[in-house]
């Protein structure tokens, strides 16, 4: 009773978490998740770059929230899906 057993480490996969809230429309559930993700930026097992949301019922057609394309400087860009002008990557420092 007292054996302490190791588990065997494994190896990573990706899983997606799926999380149903309530938001007036896409823009506030877009709002929503933004500010979700930058919460647990701190959890290296996030990749909120590619986070999207969906309406329940349509979960096959998803909004991206971020832009994520890789800037001149080599990092993912943080601003909004469809944003204008260039892209910003998460240091913070205009491409």
């Amino acid at each position: 009773m007292g054996e302490v057993r190791k588990i065997a480490p494994v190896e990573s996969a990706r899983f997606v978490a799926h999380l149903p809230f309530t938001a007036a429309d896409m823009s506030s559930a877009l709002v929503f998740t933004r500010t979700l993700v930058r919460s647990l930026a701190f959890l290296d097992q996030l990749d909120g770059g590619e986070a999207t949301v969906s309406f329940e019922d349509g979960q096959g057609n998803r909004e991206r929230v971020f832009c994520d394309l890789l800037t001149e400087t080599g990092r993912r860009c943080e601003r909004r899906a469809g944003h204008p002008g260039s892209c910003l990557p998460r240091d913070g420092r205009h491409s």
